[in-house]
């Protein structure tokens, strides 16, 4: 949006409800040059969670120059007018504060509204905030300061999951993954491997890499921008520490992306990255999810595929798995072997933490290296 020349507040007739204060292009210049940190959240509906948000921003013990930038988008309960009733709270502890959105009937989207919120703001740095989650007082300053030492990185941190023991096999998988996990399971279901309401970038990282995707509702536009993050070399970081409770609830705007959307960019993900670079390789599972995964790969790929593994050993008696709709003649076959018969590298189709620590154990008896000899794609 260009700034407008005179310092007024812009009215709902004029621009379809979208109202932030107007500069010029030298104060515009000179307030992106003072604000360190930019706090980015869109907001839809959100008017039960914003209290809590907003007093934890408050909160933050960063010493340096903060911005609260918000984008409304089309929220129909009263969310702009708690928004509004905080301005003077923030800007009286130095946090100034833009907050723009629209009235139209249908909201834009996520990734339209975290756009609107990145473009009308000024920091060098951005922490993106979701309206439904809590910061902890720690949570710019030591993002911020990792950030400083890791440019091209993407900052994650640890979270806290509301209501405690919701969704617990993710969030111990948020929270437990190595430095070099945050790259190697980049394929499996969970996701981003440091989620999207943790992230903390500089203005110039997020501009690299791109706008989010703003194809609307059903559109995992976090996991698309991680993805063109990997392809250009940058890398995530994980601050090692729990910043903020993320919040669990049906409302969530992840519940309106399907599982087939997340399966078919992974595997596409999975073929140019990892794929490509492999002349052949063992589907670890015989089982529903190995072979729906052999299916789903390209001709090239399904024919690098030497073997399935298992250690199921009626799956293993099967001898090979025949892909029945298959239009080659004659249609393809895969053996079946035990795993300790099986040869890598290995693409595991296995959940991560169901097995009880079996399949891991299983990994290490053959001395394989995560992210040379096997990557997880659970």
């Amino acid at each position: 949006m260009k700034p407008n020349p005179t310092k007024r507040l812009r009215t709902a007739e004029e621009d379809g409800d979208v109202r932030e204060t107007g500069r010029g292009d030298h104060g515009e210049e000179e307030r992106r040059k003072t604000v360190d940190v930019s706090i980015i959240m869109p907001v839809h509906n959100a008017s039960c969670w914003l209290k809590e948000c907003l007093q934890a921003i408050l909160q933050q013990d960063f010493a340096g120059s903060m911005e609260l930038s918000v984008f409304d988008d089309a929220s129909t309960d009263d969310s702009r007018k708690v928004l509004e009733g905080w301005r003077e709270r923030m800007e009286d502890r130095g946090i100034s504060v833009v907050i723009s959105g629209h009235n139209s009937s249908q909201p834009g989207g996520v990734g339209f509204a975290k756009n609107k919120a990145v473009t009308q703001s000024s920091g060098q740095y951005l922490c993106f905030q979701d309206a439904d989650d809590i910061m902890f007082p720690q949570r710019v300053r030591l993002q911020y300061e990792t950030s400083l030492c890791n440019a091209t990185c993407l900052i994650g941190c640890r979270v806290q999951r509301l209501p405690e023991g919701s969704t617990e096999r993710y969030t111990r998988w948020i929270n437990s993954l190595t430095q070099d996990q945050l790259i190697t399971q980049a394929y499996t279901s969970h996701g981003p491997t440091v989620v999207m309401p943790t992230w903390f970038c500089s203005r110039k990282l997020f501009l690299k890499v791109g706008l989010f995707d703003e194809g609307g509702k059903g559109v995992p536009e976090d996991l698309l921008f991680f993805y063109q993050l990997l392809r250009q070399g940058s890398r995530p970081f994980r601050v090692d520490q729990g910043l903020l409770v993320y919040r669990y609830h049906e409302r969530a705007a992840t519940h309106s992306v399907t599982e087939e959307t997340i399966w078919k960019l992974r595997v596409d993900f999975l073929q140019e990255r990892v794929l490509s670079q492999w002349e052949n390789f063992t589907i670890w599972n015989a089982g529903k999810q190995g072979r729906k995964l052999y299916r789903c790969l390209s001709l090239t790929n399904q024919k690098k595929v030497k073997a399935f593994c298992d250690v199921d050993e009626n799956k293993i008696q099967k001898s090979f798995y025949t892909y029945e709709e298959s239009k080659q003649r004659p249609k393809p076959t895969v053996p079946i072997l035990h795993y300790k018969e099986a040869t890598g590298p290995f693409i595991i189709c296995v959940k991560l933490d169901m097995t009880g620590g079996v399949l891991e154990e299983n990994l290490n008896s053959l001395q394989l290296k995560e992210g040379t000899d096997y990557f997880h794609f659970n």
